[in-house]
């Protein structure tokens, strides 16, 4: 563009404006334009929308410990409008092209490990201390020296373990492997479909799905998933409208009597701070804590180093500018996620689609804001979405995460045996906080064997104990009368 050009497109919206909008983001002095910014920002949220599918399916296929499930429909609500709010706020504060919604795998914390300990309301409100305490950790510099805590190639286990698991549940939540009853008198607990084999239309709409977003992905083509979950909703659609299908589960595909509705808030500000405390006891909500903080805290420095060093952000010295601004941002849509009952909020890495397309400020992240809260008034939708046109992204997302296998150094001990702890516990005992605390154990125990109990830090041998007290608190409290 001439400058001639510039100086007209910005005589033509308002010389002061323009100009103050440009200041404040910077975005001539980062070598951008509001077009990129605005291409930008449509990049990202057509990469990472599928989030408005997946954390409802998530959260909502899960049932607390008193049976209850999460409203669809409130859901879908809660996870636009927390996407939207946040991606603005880090915008506007941390100046950053780095949009924000729930984290999947934190979802899955959330549903599958402390949802069946507790009520949905408890569960919310560990999502929101756990945001608090991210918050102090950034206030104080702690999170850092957590952070070097732990070994780099532990971190990168845990997110392959966190990367199975979500595939599994995909798979299970498509009926794809369903558990054999004990009555089948077999040894075998999983099996395929559900009579050995794969049956039905709904079946062949996962498995088309699953080669379509695989496809997608070898090409490379942005907003893959977000594609391929709404190619196979209209496939269901049209399924659904000629076949006779006995069930798809928990969805329908059918076609809602409108497509435009009021937001339903029904779940905000629906959670428990110190509710957990009575359902688990102090040891376990510490350990769960722990785990959901580990997962969002490393996520979160990964991904914003990562988007910002592809962006070309990062000082001659590496550090991102303003980290502690974004971190505390990012500690904020924790909490945020928690009191919406949308899980917790997260920095998303599809925000590089965005950087890819010449986005180097927050100003992209007002266009990311804006569809997501335009979302919120599209949930009937939205909820038309089966189980099986959703599953093939959480089979996807599973296999993205576990590219991080190829960081591991599986020829040291004291690092393959706890990372392959970490990987396999997660989803052979459908609990995350299970893989974590395994890796730890191994990692601390192997370095002790080898002679090397020095290297681990002290961090990590306090955390060690109390996983230790997590696996060993029936024969503890049996022994104590409790």
């Amino acid at each position: 563009m001439s400058e001639a050009q510039k100086t007209a497109g910005r005589q033509d919206a308002g010389p002061s404006t323009v100009t103050g909008v440009d200041r404040f983001f910077r975005i001539t002095e980062r070598g951008s334009t509001f077009g990129r910014e605005i291409r930008g920002g449509f990049a990202t949220f057509f990469t990472m929308a599928y989030i408005l599918v997946l954390n409802p399916l998530i959260l909502g296929s899960a049932k607390d410990k008193f049976g209850e499930q999460l409203d669809p429909v409130q859901l879908t609500t809660a996870t636009a409008l927390v996407a939207a709010v946040m991606t603005i706020v880090m915008g506007v504060g941390g100046n950053l092209p780095l949009a924000l919604a729930a984290g999947l795998g934190l979802n899955a914390v959330v549903a599958f490990q402390l949802a069946p300990l507790m009520s949905w309301d408890d569960a919310m409100g560990l999502i929101v201390l756990e945001g608090l305490l991210i918050c102090v950790l950034v206030v104080t510099g702690l999170r850092e020296a957590v952070m070097h805590a732990i070994p780099q190639q532990l971190k990168q286990a845990i997110s392959v373990g966190i990367g199975l698991f979500i595939a599994l549940i995909g798979f299970v939540d498509a009926g794809f492997v369903t558990r054999i009853p004990d009555a089948a008198n077999t040894t075998v607990p999983v099996q395929l479909g559900s009579t050995g084999t794969l049956a039905g239309w709904p079946m062949l709409v996962f498995c088309v799905g699953v080669l379509l977003t695989i496809g997608l992905l070898a090409r490379k083509v942005r907003g893959a998933i977000l594609v391929s979950i709404v190619t196979m909703t209209v496939v269901a659609l049209a399924v659904n409208a000629l076949a006779d299908v006995e069930t798809w589960g928990l969805t329908t595909p059918e076609w809602p009597d409108t497509i435009v509705d009021a937001p339903d808030f029904g779940l905000l500000g629906q959670f428990s701070l110190f509710g957990a405390f009575g359902q688990v006891g102090v040891v376990t909500v510490v350990l769960l804590v722990f785990t959901l903080i580990l997962s969002d805290f490393f996520d979160t420095m990964g991904t914003v180093v990562g988007v910002s060093a592809e962006a070309g952000l990062l000082d001659e010295d590496g550090k991102v500018p303003g980290l502690g601004k974004v971190l505390l941002i990012d500690g904020a849509a924790a909490v945020a996620g928690g009191a919406a009952s949308a899980s917790s909020a997260t920095s998303y890495i599809e925000s590089a689609a965005g950087v890819g397309e010449g986005a180097r400020t927050g100003f992209a992240n007002l266009v990311t804001g804006s569809l997501f809260g335009l979302a919120l008034f599209l949930t009937p939708l939205l909820t038309i979405v089966p189980l099986q046109a959703a599953a093939p992204a959480l089979v996807a997302v599973g296999f993205l995460m576990m590219t991080q296998v190829k960081h591991i150094d599986w020829d040291r001990y004291e690092i393959a045996v706890p990372a392959f702890l970490t990987i396999a516990v997660m989803p052979f005992t459908y609990s995350i906080t299970n893989g974590i605390g395994a890796g730890f154990l191994a990692y601390v125990l192997i370095k002790t064997v080898l002679g090397r109990a020095k290297e681990v830090h002290w961090l990590l041998w306090g955390t060690s104990a109390l996983f230790l007290v997590y696996f060993a608190i029936d024969p503890i409290e049996q022994l104590l009368g409790v």
